[in-house]
């Protein structure tokens, strides 16, 4: 009788243990994504096709075809052309080389660049034209609001 008390103790002392360690145990919070943005881009790679002048502002949009959002984030961009801010687009299966240059990993990605190619605005994902609009137009006056970036949703090609 004395055996089965003390295995009965064993028993209530190693499942008594097992338990506090289960519940010191901590899960890791899944690792998160974290996408590129480039914080240069080569002012050549810019220009358009037969461009020989830079701009003193560009908008660079680095889309995919599959990429559902991107089409409206271009067409917001491209409303900001002008002779000062040149908008190009970089689709995926046409500028391949580019997003693997620059280490695209999301679309869209839109960045705003300055005449030497220093990227001074970017936004990740989907962008209300205010934003868009606003952003540029306080990172060419700066005196006209406030500064930092936006990241909207991101999207892997």
């Amino acid at each position: 009788m004395t055996s089965l008390f003390i295995a009965l103790g064993i028993v209530v002392v190693v499942g008594a243990a097992a338990l506090v360690l289960r519940r010191r145990h901590v899960v890791d919070a899944p690792t998160q994504k974290e996408w590129t943005v480039p914080t240069q881009i080569d002012p050549a790679d810019l220009a358009g096709e037969g461009e020989s002048r830079l701009h003193t502002w560009s908008i660079a949009v680095f889309t995919s075809a599959s990429c559902h959002v991107c089409a409206d984030v271009v067409g917001k961009a491209r409303v900001l052309q002008s002779s000062q801010v040149n908008v190009r687009e970089f689709e995926y299966g046409a500028h391949r080389a580019l997003h693997d240059k620059y280490r695209i990993d999301a679309v869209p990605t839109l960045v705003v660049v300055d005449s030497e190619g220093v990227v001074r605005r970017h936004f990740l994902g989907p962008v209300t034209a205010t934003d868009l609009w606003a952003a540029v137009a306080q990172t060419r006056d700066p005196a006209t609001g406030s500064d930092g970036n936006t990241a909207g949703e991101c999207s892997s090609r």
